[in-house]
C-alpha cells in the first residue's frame, strides 16, 4: 500500500492548514454545482487524499477534467441522494490515480465515508442500493510486529494495546480491542491525529503542522511517521475485536 501522504487540503481538523492550489499532478474532478454546494466533496475528497496521497481539484462540470460525477445514466453509480443517483465517469482512462479514486469510492471505506457525511444530523447520501450488501476486506501492509511495539510505546500510556498490559490504561479511554470492534475502526485509526484530544499532543511527520509557539503540547508529544502509522494499522487489523455483547433492547 502506498504511504499516506496528506496534502494541506485536509479538513479533518481545524489544526490542519488551508486548501492549497492544484498542481499539475492533481486529479481534476468535474462536479455539477448542486453537488458542490451540498458540501459532500469537501468531506469526501480530503479523506481520500489521507488514504492514498492523491490530491483532487474539484472543478465545474464544464471544465476539463480526469473524472466527472454526473446524475446522468453514463458512468458507474457510486452513491445516491438527494433524489438522484450519481455516477462516476473516468475521462482520463490512462490515469492510474483516476482508477484508484473510482475503486476507493466503491470500496467499503469509501461508502462509509459517503454515509458519514451529515447535514443537521441526517445523512443525505448513501451507496447505490445495488452495492449496499457488498463488503470489502480491509488490510494494511505495514509491519505488524513493529506496530505492536509502537502501539505500546506511543499509545500504551492511555490505551490498553495488548493483552499483557490490561491494567495499564486510563479508565476513560477505550482499549484497542474495543476500538477494533467498531465498524469504522480503520477510519478512526487512520485519522486519529485529527480527533480530539490527539491534535493537542500528536505530531505526524509530513502531515501535521508544528505546535503553535503559544500552545505547546501539554504532555510529552506522540511523534510518528506515516510508515509507523501504517505499522500500527497492520497490528490493529490483526487484533481480536472485543465482544461488546448484544445491542441493548428497550421495552
Amino acid at each position: 500500500m502506498r504511504r499516506f501522504i496528506v496534502s494541506s487540503c485536509l479538513a479533518l481538523a481545524s489544526a490542519l492548514g488551508p486548501v492549497t492550489a492544484a498542481t499539475a499532478q492533481d486529479l481534476r474532478l468535474a462536479v455539477p454545482p448542486a453537488l458542490i454546494d451540498s458540501g459532500l466533496l469537501d468531506y469526501v475528497v480530503p479523506r481520500f487524499s489521507l488514504k492514498t496521497g492523491v490530491r483532487i481539484d474539484v472543478v465545474g462540470a464544464q471544465d476539463s477534467a480526469d473524472l466527472a460525477l454526473t446524475n446522468q445514466t453514463a458512468g458507474t453509480p457510486v452513491f445516491q441522494g438527494p433524489n438522484a443517483i450519481w455516477s462516476l465517469m473516468i475521462l482520463n482512462t490512462g490515469s492510474a490515480d483516476a482508477a484508484r479514486f473510482a475503486d476507493w469510492l466503491s470500496s467499503e471505506i469509501g461508502r462509509r465515508t459517503i454515509t458519514g457525511f451529515q447535514i443537521d444530523g441526517s445523512a443525505p447520501f448513501s451507496p447505490p442500493q445495488a452495492v449496499r450488501a457488498k463488503a470489502v476486506a480491509v488490510s494494511f501492509d505495514g509491519d505488524a510486529a513493529l506496530g505492536k511495539t509502537l502501539s505500546d510505546d506511543l499509545c500504551g500510556r492511555c490505551h490498553v494495546v495488548m493483552n499483557e498490559k490490561r491494567m495499564n490504561d486510563i479508565g476513560s479511554t477505550p482499549s484497542f480491542f474495543v476500538l477494533r470492534a467498531m465498524r469504522d475502526w480503520d477510519s478512526r485509526f487512520q485519522s486519529f491525529f485529527a480527533l480530539n484530544p490527539h491534535p493537542a499532543f500528536t505530531q505526524i511527520q509530513d502531515v501535521t503542522p508544528p505546535f503553535p509557539i503559544d500552545r505547546p503540547s501539554p504532555i510529552a508529544p506522540v511523534e510518528m511517521t506515516l510508515d509507523e502509522l501504517e505499522a500500527i494499522l497492520a497490528y490493529v487489523s490483526d487484533l481480536e475485536p472485543a465482544d461488546l455483547g448484544a445491542p441493548i433492547e428497550h421495552q
